[in-house]
């Protein structure tokens, strides 16, 4: 018994099913890529602090006998540095940059201000960092701005102890994504901080 015969497309229907297809295709493929394309953009971080720097290529390693050629009037961003890191904390007298370089590559911030801050400036500094486990603050002799900022080869200078950027800047970049020795410790290092109380 034969089956029932087959009813062929003609020459107009098939080209109306191809075009079909492909229409369905290029929409498909377009809604991939645009969905690709905003993830990929939620996953960057954009650069949105004003004034903050990136120095690039900075060399690694250890040597007790180093010496920083930074710009003037700013702490160094990473570099050679002791095998010794800072124990993270708060310092009221100025430390050795060649061990705070240490704990940079540890993933901690530094946050320098000028020796010559009022107390009351230096008591607002201290309350914003007092509990971050990964934050060295210390004065800076010489240091060109109130302020300076500093986690493995980004910088950012600040005039003002109420301006956002700081607490900004320690959170985005304390253990981030430009740490090289990302989950290295900042504890039993060089140094007795006057606060290291981990939050």
């Amino acid at each position: 018994m034969r089956g029932k015969p087959t009813r062929r497309r003609s020459a107009g229907q098939q080209d109306e099913h191809r075009v079909r297809n492909i229409i369905i295709g290029v929409a498909v493929a377009v809604g991939v890529l645009g969905l690709g394309a905003l993830l990929f953009l939620s996953l960057q971080e954009p650069d949105t602090l004003e004034g903050l720097r990136r120095i690039a290529g900075l060399s690694r390693g250890h040597s007790e006998d180093v010496s920083y050629d930074s710009e003037e009037g700013l702490p160094p961003a990473g570099g050679i540095h002791s095998s010794t890191w800072q124990t993270w904390g708060i310092y009221t007298e100025p430390v050795e940059t060649k061990h705070v370089m240490h704990s940079l590559e540890h993933g901690a911030v530094w946050l320098a201000y000028q020796p010559e801050l009022p107390t009351e400036t230096v008591n607002q500094l201290q309350s914003l960092v007092a509990g971050e486990s990964y934050v060295v603050m210390s004065p800076y002799p010489d240091l060109r701005s109130p302020i300076v900022l500093t986690a493995w080869g980004i910088q950012l200078e600040v005039d003002d102890p109420g301006d956002t950027r700081i607490t900004d800047f320690i959170n985005r970049y304390q253990q981030g994504p430009q740490t090289p020795e990302l989950g290295a410790a900042c504890t039993n290092g060089i140094g007795t901080p006057l606060s290291a109380v981990p939050r």
